[in-house]
């Protein structure tokens, strides 16, 4: 998958030549329903906590990174670039980051909710106690592979979707 989109798209990986290898959430079932939410259009954005990356012994990402998106069962499915980050605790989350996630209902309230009990339990699971101090990656992304599942790229400013736009 990675030589084929490097292939296609030689100046983006010139760019940000880096790629990781993951999936979302931590169970299986929660991996395939995140990527689902990615390939219907309706997730373009994650969250995560910094201690996570540290815990793994990964970079924070960094505009133009791209990671490999697989299944539950660690199958690649989509390469995603990273088009927008910032750090901040908990309570920096806003509807419209709640929205782009894509989860639930949508909304601030249910993102918060399952946020809150998904860090505890993830946390717990590598003996820590979640705060919503911690510090968290907000992170936008847009699909670049394969072509059949990329978003719309615009020639005129070379920009991915819009995060919010229809």
């Amino acid at each position: 998958m990675w030589q084929a989109y490097s292939a296609a798209h030689p100046e983006a990986v010139a760019v940000s030549p880096e790629y990781t290898v993951e999936h979302f959430g931590d169970t299986r079932r929660l991996a395939d329903e995140l990527l689902t939410h990615v390939l219907s259009g309706r997730k373009r954005a994650t969250s995560e906590l910094a201690a996570d990356f540290l815990a793994r012994g990964d970079a924070v990402p960094r505009i133009g990174s791209h990671w490999i998106a697989c299944d539950g069962t660690g199958t690649p499915r989509l390469i995603l670039r990273s088009i927008e980050l910032r750090l901040g605790p908990f309570g920096t989350a806003d509807e419209a980051f709640a929205r782009d996630e894509g989860e639930d209902d949508l909304s601030l309230a249910s993102w918060q909710r399952e946020h809150r009990r998904y860090w505890t339990r993830v946390s717990a699971a590598q003996g820590r106690e979640w705060s919503e101090t911690d510090e968290i990656v907000f992170e936008r992304f847009t699909v670049v592979w394969p072509p059949a599942h990329a978003d719309k790229v615009s020639t005129v400013h070379g920009s991915g979707r819009v995060p919010g736009s229809p």
